[in-house]
Parts: C-alpha cells; sequence; structure tokens
C-alpha cells in the first residue's frame, strides 16, 4: 500500500494537492494549525492511494513525499 507523508510545517493548506489528486485521498485539517498558523492537508482516506505522485508533484512547498 502507498504511504504519503505531509510535512504539516512546510505545509500552508493550499490545497493545489487535493485539487491534483484523481482520488480524494487529501483534505484540510479543519481543526488544526501548524507552527506557521495555516491549516495543513491530512491523508483522509489512505486506502485509495495509487502512488500517481500528482500531490507531491503539484505541491509548491515540496511538503509531500509518497511511497510504494
Amino acid at each position: 500500500m502507498p504511504k504519503v507523508t505531509i510535512n504539516e510545517n512546510l505545509c500552508k493548506g493550499c490545497g493545489l494537492c487535493a485539487e491534483a489528486c484523481p482520488r480524494g485521498v487529501l483534505a484540510l485539517a479543519a481543526d488544526e494549525l501548524n507552527a506557521k498558523g495555516y491549516p495543513p492537508m491530512k491523508v483522509s482516506n489512505p486506502g485509495d492511494c495509487t502512488a500517481c505522485r500528482s500531490c507531491a508533484i503539484m505541491c509548491p512547498d515540496c511538503a509531500i513525499t509518497v511511497e510504494r
């Protein structure tokens, strides 16, 4: 199963990764903030991930890694 890791301290919650994900694996964390005061993205449906890495490619802050 692929593993998606988000560095929450780098994430600014722009949502570009969630838009790029064809399977809807990522979602904005509505109830928490990171050290910079942004709501980070979270892996909401890890079982749906196909390791296409669209999220990691789209992330402007390089906050996402995907392992197969």
